[in-house]
C-alpha cells in the first residue's frame, strides 16, 4: 500500500505553519501557548539561535552513526517524543499513531498521563515506551497507574515535578479552552475544590497542601521496579538532590514555557546542571528543539538525548503516523548533516569543541 507524504514541508517550522489551519483554535491555543507573557516560550527558541557551531573539515567519517544507548535501550538517534496531552483532538488515531511512528523510526516515546487513549492501548503498538506520571493527591490511584504501567511493559517512569499547579496561560484563557469531557483522560483524578471564603486562597489554602514533595519521590522510588526520570529540573541543587535520592535520569526542562514565565531557556540551564551531575545519570533536555543543529548543540552542552513535543503534534494533525515519520526523517537528516559538518562521526565525538568560542 502506498503512503502519501505531506507536500511542501521541508522543516519542522513548515509543519507548524501548515498545522495552524487544521487544528481547532482552542486546542491550538492550548498547544502553542505559554505562561503569562510567554517570554520563556520565546526564549527556548532564541537561546538556540544564539549558539554558534564550529565547522570542521577533512574529518574521517567512516562508520558514522547516530545510534544512542539510553537506560538499556538502543535508539536510532538521541531523540524521544515528549508527553503531550489529548492527541486525539488533532487526529483520530491520536497517541496510537505517534507510537507507531516512533516504533518505525526507532526513537523513544513518553506517553502523557493525560493521554486520550489508555496506557495499555498505546503499549500494544509502542516500542519500549516510557510513561509520564504526575503524583496526584490520591496516592493509591497514583500507585495503581504505576502498577498498570509496569504490567503493560513500560520501560521507565517520567515523573514530572515542575507543575504542582498550572501556569497562568493567558492565551489559553482568552481562547476559553478546556479539555473536553469526551477526551479519555484516564490518568488524572481531580480532587474537588473545597468551599472557600472570600479571603481564602484556592491555591495556598487548598491545592498546594497535597502537592508532591521530596518525600513523595522517595515513596515512588521505593514502590516501583522501573527506573524513574525526573522531568522539569532547572536548578543544579535540585539535580544533585535527585541524583542522591536515586533517580535514573534527569530531564532539564522549563515545561515548554508553560508553567513559570521568566525562567531561562532549557538550553541555558543545561550546562550548569551537566557540570553538577558529572555524568552520574543520563541528562535529557526538552524545550525549543526545532532543528538537527539544536540537537547537536544540546548534546555538546551535556545532554545524552533530547525530546520534542509540539512539532510532532503538528505532524500528527497533518498526516497521522505518516506525518510523524516524515517529520522524524527530516530531523534525522538535519542532525546527520550537522554532525558531518562539525566533524563528528558518532555521538561520542560531540562535545563542547563543536561550539564556536569567541
Amino acid at each position: 500500500m502506498s503512503v502519501s507524504l505531506i507536500p511542501a514541508v521541508y522543516s519542522l517550522d513548515d509543519f507548524e505553519q501548515r498545522a495552524a489551519a487544521c487544528i481547532e483554535p482552542g486546542y491550538w491555543a492550548y498547544l502553542q501557548g505559554g505562561a503569562a507573557d510567554e517570554a520563556t516560550l520565546r526564549r527556548n527558541r532564541e537561546a538556540f539561535a544564539e549558539i554558534r557551531l564550529q565547522g570542521r573539515v577533512l574529518a574521517d567519517l567512516g562508520g558514522a552513526s547516530t545510534r544512542c544507548e539510553l537506560l538499556g535501550q538502543t535508539l536510532s538517534m538521541p531523540l524521544l517524543l515528549a508527553p503531550v496531552a489529548a492527541q486525539r483532538l488533532v487526529h483520530a488515531d491520536g497517541e496510537r499513531a505517534v507510537a507507531e511512528a516512533a516504533a518505525a523510526m526507532g526513537v523513544g516515546m513518553a506517553l502523557s498521563t493525560s493521554s486520550s487513549l489508555s496506557l495499555e492501548e498505546v503499549a500494544g503498538v509502542a516500542r519500549s515506551p516510557w510513561f509520564q506520571l504526575y503524583i496526584q493527591p490520591d496516592r493509591d490511584f497514583t500507585l495503581q497507574l504505576v502498577r498498570r504501567a509496569e504490567a503493560a511493559g513500560y520501560r521507565a517512569l517520567v515523573l514530572t515535578v515542575d507543575a504542582p499547579v498550572n501556569g497562568v496561560r493567558n492565551r489559553e484563557q482568552r481562547a476559553g479552552f478546556q479539555l473536553p469531557e469526551a477526551v479519555n483522560l484516564r490518568g488524572m483524578r481531580v480532587r474537588p475544590a473545597k468551599a472557600a471564603g472570600i479571603l481564602d486562597s484556592p491555591l495556598f489554602d487548598g491545592r498546594l497542601g497535597s502537592a508532591p514533595t521530596w518525600r513523595d519521590l522517595d515513596w515512588l522510588l521505593g514502590n516501583t521496579r522501573l527506573p524513574v526520570l525526573l522531568k522539569g529540573v532547572s536548578a543544579a541543587a535540585d539535580a544533585e538532590r535527585a541524583v542522591q535520592a536515586g533517580v535514573a535520569g534527569l530531564i532539564v526542562s522549563n515545561h515548554g514555557g508553560r508553567v513559570l514565565d521568566s525562567l531561562p531557556a532549557s538550553i541555558e540551564l543545561l550546562p550548569r546542571i551537566a557540570d553538577q551531575v558529572g555524568g552520574r545519570v543520563p541528562l535529557l533536555l526538552d524545550g525549543g528543539i526545532r532543528r538537527g543543529t539544536d540537537m547537536l548543540k544540546a548534546l555538546a552542552l551535556g545532554a545524552q538525548a533530547v525530546l520534542i513535543g509540539r512539532p510532532y503534534v503538528h505532524a500528527l494533525a497533518l498526516g497521522g503516523a505518516v506525518g510523524v515519520v516524515q517529520l522524524l526523517n527530516i530531523l534525522r537528516g538535519e542532525f546527520e548533516a550537522a554532525m558531518a559538518l562539525t566533524g563528528c562521526a558518532t555521538l561520542a565525538d560531540i562535545d563542547r569543541g563543536v561550539l564556536w568560542q569567541r
